[in-house]
């Protein structure tokens, strides 16, 4: 059997996490740096994270890369932003090749620069034969807009009589969402401290142990995936029962 870092239980390895990347931005100040500098960082810190999932076996990991709120930033930050998606996805392809790292995305994708677009499509038909860690980047994606994209999806069913309204349950509207071919987090991490959500996978989450710890994305390392799942691995998930 596979010894895992900090003694982990190889049974009890979360099978998906998702990481809310917070304070790029505020990393870049601490050394009086651009915002973008930082956000150049925090793709190391991606390496890293997948590196980490690997290592101990979890299977997905969903990162919110970009939100819808995120559109509402200056021109020029959105528009470096982009540049450093593509630039990402353009060198880390080859890495994802090597590391056997399928990617994925979801969310608004049709929003994001066509250039972007077509990269992202590239990407994911590249690595699509991949059997290892499966990398979900949340792009364009805000948690309320999935649902409200969910319901539109359903009211169309309805109306093309292909759904009867008796067969609405949660199960069949979780199929409705981007999420529909992942299983639930089991585990959500947020960096630098901060203690919400920000509309980041509102349904899928409901209940996914959290982990808030204070450092910033750019700084956060293999041992600090380790770290959470030890502390994800510590506590009783009751789903609501006893």
């Amino acid at each position: 059997m596979k010894t895992l870092p900090l003694n982990l239980h190889p049974d009890r390895v979360p099978r998906h996490v998702a990481v809310i990347m917070d304070g790029n931005g505020r990393w870049a100040k601490k050394f009086g740096w651009q915002r973008t500098r930082g956000h150049r960082a925090g793709a190391d810190a991606v390496s890293r994270c997948v590196e980490a999932c690997d290592d101990i076996g979890t299977e997905f990991l969903t990162l919110y890369a970009f939100s819808t709120e995120n559109w509402r930033r200056p021109k020029t930050e959105i528009e470096a932003l982009m540049r450093l998606l593509d630039k990402f996805l353009k060198e880390r392809t080859p890495e994802m090749m090597d590391k056997n790292v399928r990617l994925q995305a979801i969310g608004r994708i049709t929003d994001l620069p066509a250039n972007v677009q077509e990269r992202l499509h590239q990407s994911i038909e590249t690595t699509g034969k991949n059997t290892g860690v499966t990398m979900v980047l949340a792009l364009s994606y805000g948690g309320r807009e999935e649902i409200v994209d969910g319901i539109r999806s359903i009211v169309r069913n309805l109306r093309e009589g292909h759904l009867d309204e008796a067969m609405i349950t949660p199960e069949m509207f979780g199929k409705h969402l981007y999420t529909r071919y992942y299983p639930d987090p089991d585990l959500l991490i947020r960096t630098s401290g901060e203690m919400r959500l920000s509309n980041f996978l509102l349904w899928q989450c409901s209940y996914a142990e959290i982990v808030v710890m204070e450092k910033l994305w750019p700084d956060f390392q293999k041992e600090d995936l380790y770290k959470a799942v030890q502390e994800y691995q510590k506590r009783h998930r009751r789903f609501g029962g006893l």
